[in-house]
């Protein structure tokens, strides 16, 4: 990795810090308005058609960040992109506020209002449930989103630049698009839900790793990872949800129902105590020291062979 690539993550970290999601034009609704007509076209209810439904758009998008760094003829030029595709794909100032939202309306005791926030974080159906088991459901979505949408887009631009920050949003939009349990997606969202199980091993066990290091329980929560991790039905969901548990001090995991009446029980992680309200600022300031950590740790790596390479 470069020093200008090194310093283009540095940047586009530090602005999704100070400014959030671009307001409009997101690149990345770009991409689900193109990936929403291409299924249309193409859709069947195969594995043969999802395979080329997702390896068609992920592979346009790596296509589109080659040609991208091509285009750039000068180091500052190089920076500035990186920059700039960095701070469109991740989104952890984003989903930091859309947690401080939900913390906001249980604060001041519209349980109501909490519950139709948090809809824009979760899957789940939100209707029936208590302050508890809200504050739960956004700590699992600060903890499984700081792991997609923040580190393991950072380790893929680390690795390989525009290329490697634009496939993996698109990996991780398509899953977020067509990769779920249901009778349209079941064989059709397969390769996508499994690309994005793939490209995230590496992403969510430094988040994890990074947890246990910058957590307030370290022995906790590298237990609870050990321990409960396994349990969970996402092979990268679990690491970082576990560890946070841990290093937070509570359980995470139960009950989840989700529209159309399905219920999954998931495994209890951490020994706690059960979450509360005040338990979600605590999970997003944990949030920014791994998604910092994450920054600045893929970025010395970097920095460090550019020079050996010198």
């Amino acid at each position: 990795m470069s020093a200008a690539r090194s310093a283009g993550l540095l940047l586009g970290f530090a602005a999704d810090r100070w400014l959030g999601d671009p307001r409009r034009l997101h690149p990345v609704a770009g991409f689900g308005t193109v990936a929403g007509a291409y299924e249309r076209a193409i859709y069947a209810d195969s594995r043969a058609r999802g395979v080329l439904y997702t390896t068609t758009l992920v592979g346009g998008a790596i296509a589109l960040g080659a040609l991208a760094e091509r285009t750039s003829a000068s180091a500052l030029g190089r920076v500035a992109l990186t920059a700039l595709a960095t701070w469109a794909v991740i989104g952890g100032r984003s989903l930091e506020r859309e947690a401080e939202a939900v913390h906001a309306h249980l604060d001041s005791a519209d349980l109501a209002a909490a519950r139709q926030r948090l809809t824009h974080l979760v899957g789940r159906d939100t209707a029936d449930l208590d302050e508890s088991q809200v504050a739960r459901a956004v700590i699992e979505s600060v903890a499984e989103n700081t792991s997609d949408a923040v580190v393991a887009a950072l380790f893929w631009g680390a690795l390989a630049g525009i290329p490697g920050l634009l496939g993996y949003r698109a990996a991780n939009t398509l899953d977020a698009m067509v990769g779920h349990h249901n009778a349209r997606y079941e064989h059709f969202g397969w390769a996508s839900a499994r690309l994005d199980d793939l490209v995230n091993l590496p992403g969510s066990r430094l988040a994890g790793l990074l947890t246990v290091a910058l957590g307030g329980e370290p022995r906790s929560a590298s237990r609870a990872w050990r321990r409960d991790a396994r349990r969970h039905p996402s092979p990268n969901a679990g690491v970082v949800e576990s560890a946070f548990a841990g290093s937070l001090g509570i359980r995470l995991g139960g009950t989840n129902t989700y529209y159309g009446a399905r219920t999954e029980e998931r495994a209890v992680m951490g020994d706690g105590r059960p979450p509360a309200s005040d338990d979600i600022p605590r999970s997003a300031r944990l949030a920014q020291r791994v998604g910092w950590g994450s920054a600045l740790v893929l970025a010395a790596a970097g920095a460090g062979l550019a020079g050996v390479r010198s």
